[in-house]
């Protein structure tokens, strides 16, 4: 299963980072430990959304589509 989510921090929830991953769990876990040099600061990050794809580019395409501005409206209208 392949997942596209959306992070938020705990400090400031205006903020939005999306991403992809095949281990949930892990990947948040890296966030939070600082690993990741886009999402060092500001931590902790809390997983406010993610959604399962059978196949990695359909992952990949939604994820690229949440980065853009339509997906981004998208996201904060129906997803969070």
């Amino acid at each position: 299963m392949f997942y596209v989510y959306i992070l938020r921090p705990e400090r400031n929830p205006s903020i939005l980072y999306h991403g992809f991953t095949t281990d949930l769990k892990g990947r948040l876990a890296t966030h939070n430990q600082g690993e990741n040099v886009s999402t060092r600061n500001p931590r902790p990050w809390k997983l406010a959304w993610y959604g399962g794809f059978q196949t990695e580019k359909a992952a990949k395409d939604f994820e690229h589509y949440l980065k853009s501005a339509s997906g981004k409206a998208f996201a904060r209208k129906r997803l969070l």
